[in-house]
């Protein structure tokens, strides 16, 4: 039975959302990441410009980029147990207002020096978190759904979603390769929070997800004192009434969910690293492993971003038909290897962009699966914690990873080696360890 056919005692029951919305929902989620993405990456992608710009040489711009990361860190952590609060659509609005705020300000944030650039750019977790946020309402109402069409393909319908990520990266370097000549590094900036604060505006019309209304339910009814209500409104749904009791950090390490928060978010831990290096920092690692111009190097990521983005729709579809946890495992283990002889192979263009393109489609294409898997490792009542603790992992790594490059660099080493132990090694080590988490079989999510 429908979860909106059912009643509580008093009559109670969960505002359904038509098919309309749900497609509204999903178009929203898709704009909002894709302009998240568009933030995150167009700093990584622009950081040789606005080095050469302040005369801050590789070591400092990749400090720079670390300990922006640490900051995006705290912020996606904090973002989770604000979701499970406020709600999956006051979540949406405020990261991806974040995001926007984040674009605008770097734009000045340079020429207040490197302390204050970081501060700013540590904003880019609100829209690193908006993914957390995405996965966590989409799964909702996807699960929620009387359409048996959506039931068998949200995995890959959800990878369309997740492919913002390759579509705002193309969008940061093909808007940068037009705009850069014209306005500048800071005028790009200023043109990316543009689009953020529409889609903002836009999400104001979405719908609260039926699982949150019943979450909210419940918990009010237990705040009331009304504690065999609340109950009740648990049984009628099929809530633990006891694992809802002890919702926050804590709770993500109890019982069942224990493991996944371990396990995914080591393995997430170690993908970030590779992120990090490869996608975030990938023109600097192509201009100086291969000496390729900055202009060429933002082709290579154009077109290996379109190959990722035709990643992100295969392990979506697989994820639905062998289960999301192998597709994840192997997609890392061979982008790691694809990275490797990226690095190592000759410097001529079709090879680069070939090795460089298939470990993009391995490394980011996973992810349209792993959010959502992520997501059903989790109980409602800490989903959006649960998927930020994993989450904050990502970032955590992104520092293992810059603080790495930053010491080999530093000690007159090169981006070779540092792609290598900090960026492909990680990667496939990743992939590996996701065979430990629990295996879910996609038919019997509910």
């Amino acid at each position: 039975m429908s979860i909106y056919n059912k009643l509580d005692l008093t009559g109670w029951k969960p505002q359904p959302l038509t098919s309309q919305q749900v497609r509204y929902a999903t178009w929203i989620a898709f704009f909002a990441w894709v302009f998240a993405v568009y933030d995150f990456i167009l700093f990584g992608t622009l950081l040789p410009e606005i080095g050469r710009h302040f005369n801050w040489g590789e070591a400092e711009q990749a400090e720079i980029a670390t300990w922006a990361a640490v900051g995006t860190a705290v912020i996606a952590l904090a973002i989770g147990p604000l979701v499970d609060r406020l709600g999956r659509r006051m979540g949406i609005i405020f990261t991806v207002t974040g995001s926007a705020i984040c674009s605008a300000l770097t734009a000045i944030g340079g020429s207040w020096g490197k302390s204050p650039l970081i501060l700013i750019r540590s904003l880019s977790g609100l829209g690193y978190a908006e993914e957390t946020v995405n996965a966590t309402y989409l799964s909702e109402i996807y699960a929620a759904s009387e359409d048996p069409k959506l039931a068998k393909r949200r995995g890959f319908i959800y990878s369309l979603v997740q492919g913002g990520w390759p579509v705002g990266a193309l969008i940061a370097a093909g808007l940068t390769a037009v705009l850069l000549p014209i306005i500048g590094w800071q005028g790009c900036f200023i043109f990316a929070a543009i689009p953020a604060i529409v889609i903002a505006i836009m999400a104001r019309k979405l719908k609260e997800s039926p699982q949150f209304q019943i979450h909210q339910r419940i918990t009010q009814l237990r705040k009331a004192g009304d504690v065999g209500q609340a109950q009740a409104v648990a049984q009628t749904y099929g809530v633990d009434y006891e694992e809802h009791r002890t919702a926050g950090l804590a709770a993500a390490f109890r019982g069942t969910s224990r493991r996944a928060t371990l396990v995914i978010g080591a393995a997430i831990l170690l993908n970030w690293a590779a992120i990090q290096v490869f996608s975030v920092l990938g023109t600097s690692v192509i201009i100086s492993v291969h000496h390729i111009s900055f202009e060429n190097s933002l082709i290579i990521l154009v077109l290996s971003n379109l190959v990722g983005y035709c990643g992100y729709l295969s392990h979506g579809w697989m994820g639905d038909k062998i289960g999301r946890r192998n597709v994840i495992g192997l997609g890392w283990m061979l982008g790691g290897l694809s990275f490797a002889g990226m690095l190592y192979g000759p410097s001529n263009m079709p090879m680069v962009v070939g090795l460089y393109s298939l470990g993009l489609f391995f490394l980011i294409g996973p992810y349209s699966a792993a959010l959502f898997f992520i997501s059903e490792s989790f109980p409602t009542s800490i989903r959006a914690t649960g998927g930020a603790i994993i989450h904050a992992m990502g970032p955590i790594g992104a520092v293992v990873a810059g603080f790495g490059a930053t010491s080999v660099l530093s000690a007159g080493g090169d981006w070779q080696t540092s792609a290598l132990y900090f960026g492909a090694v990680p990667c496939f080590l990743s992939g590996a360890l996701m065979f430990a988490a629990r295996h879910v079989r996609p038919e019997t999510v509910k």
